[in-house]
C-alpha cells in the first residue's frame, strides 16, 4: 500500500502510460498520474482511457483528478472508483463539503491528498486538513502565487508554508507536501529547496522531472551525524528525565525529537 508519508511525489501525465513504470523505477515514494495539468483538453477523455487500461494495484501511485468546477471531473470520479483508486489528489481544494462529496462518491477506502493552491483553499485550510478522506496536504504553489500575485516562492510564501505545517498538525496528519521547484535542471536549486521545506516542517516534495526525485528524498533523509545524535540521546534516556549529552541539556521533547528522527529511518527508538 503507498505510504501517506512519502517524501517524493513524481508527477507523469495519465496520457503517457508508458512513462508510469518509468516514474515509479525513479525511487519515488510515490508519482502521481495527472490527469490535470499535464493533460491538455482535447485529450482529457483519451487519458482516462490510459489511465483504465494502465492501472493496476502494485502501482505506487495516486491519480490527480481535474477540480471540481471543470467539466472532467465527474468522469475522473467515476474512472477512480471503476478502478478502485485509493489514493487520489484533489486540485484547488478549498471546501470541506466538496471533499466530503468526492471521498463518498469514490468510496470508503478513498485517501483524498488536499492540494491547496488559492486564497479561497488557504483561508480554509484548517477546515479543509480536517475534512472527511483528507490525509494530506499539498501546497500548490505556482497556482497560489499566480491567485496572489507574489513572484517568488521564498520569502513571499513563508507565512503559508508555516499555515500548511500548523493545520496538518492540528488534523494529526503527516507533514505536508511542498510544491514544486519549476527550475528541474537546476539539481542545487532543488537541493536548496528541499531544505528549506525541511527547516520549516514539510515532510515532502512534489517533483516535476525524474532528476529531482533522488535530491529530494536525500535531503529529506537525515544525515550520519544526526542519526549519531539521536542514538545518543536515546541511548542515555533511562526514565526519560533531563539529561546531559554532548554538553546539552537534553529534556523529554528533545528526546520526542531524537526519536522521531530514528523513526523516520527506521531505526530502533
Amino acid at each position: 500500500m503507498l505510504s501517506v508519508e512519502a517524501t517524493s511525489y513524481l508527477f507523469v501525465p495519465a496520457n503517457r502510460p508508458d512513462r508510469y513504470a518509468k516514474a515509479a523505477a525513479t525511487g519515488a515514494g510515490a508519482i502521481i498520474v495527472d490527469l490535470e495539468d499535464a493533460v491538455a483538453p482535447a485529450d482529457k477523455a483519451q487519458a482516462r482511457h490510459a489511465l483504465a487500461n494502465a492501472w493496476h494495484g502494485d502501482l505506487p501511485a495516486l491519480v490527480r483528478i481535474n477540480a471540481i468546477e471543470s467539466g472532467w471531473h465527474d468522469d475522473d470520479i467515476a474512472v477512480c472508483r471503476d478502478l478502485g483508486v485509493r489514493d487520489i489528489m484533489v486540485p484547488k481544494a478549498c471546501s470541506p463539503d466538496s471533499l466530503a462529496a468526492i471521498a463518498a462518491a469514490v468510496g470508503a477506502h478513498a485517501r483524498l491528498y488536499a492540494l491547496v493552491e488559492t486564497a479561497e483553499g488557504m483561508a480554509a485550510i484548517r477546515q479543509v486538513a480536517s475534512a472527511p478522506g483528507v490525509v494530506r496536504l499539498a501546497f500548490g504553489t505556482v497556482d497560489f502565487q499566480l491567485d496572489l500575485d507574489i513572484d517568488n516562492d521564498d520569502e513571499g510564501l513563508l507565512a503559508f508554508r508555516s499555515e500548511f505545517v500548523l493545520a496538518s498538525r492540528l488534523a494529526r496528519l503527516p507533514s505536508p507536501i511542498d510544491g514544486v521547484t519549476t527550475q528541474f535542471d537546476d539539481t542545487a536549486q532543488v537541493a536548496s529547496d528541499t531544505r528549506r521545506s525541511r527547516r520549516l516542517g514539510f515532510g515532502a516534495k512534489l517533483c516535476i522531472h525524474p532528476s529531482q526525485v533522488a535530491i529530494v528524498n536525500h535531503e529529506f533523509t537525515p544525515d550520519a551525524d544526526s542519526l549519531a545524535w539521536a542514538q545518543r540521546v536515546v541511548a542515555a534516556s533511562a526514565d526519560g528525565a533531563a539529561m546531559a549529552v554532548d554538553g546539552k541539556m537534553i529534556d523529554r521533547p528533545v528526546l520526542e525529537r531524537a526519536r522521531r528522527l530514528l523513526a523516520r529511518t527506521g531505526r530502533r527508538t
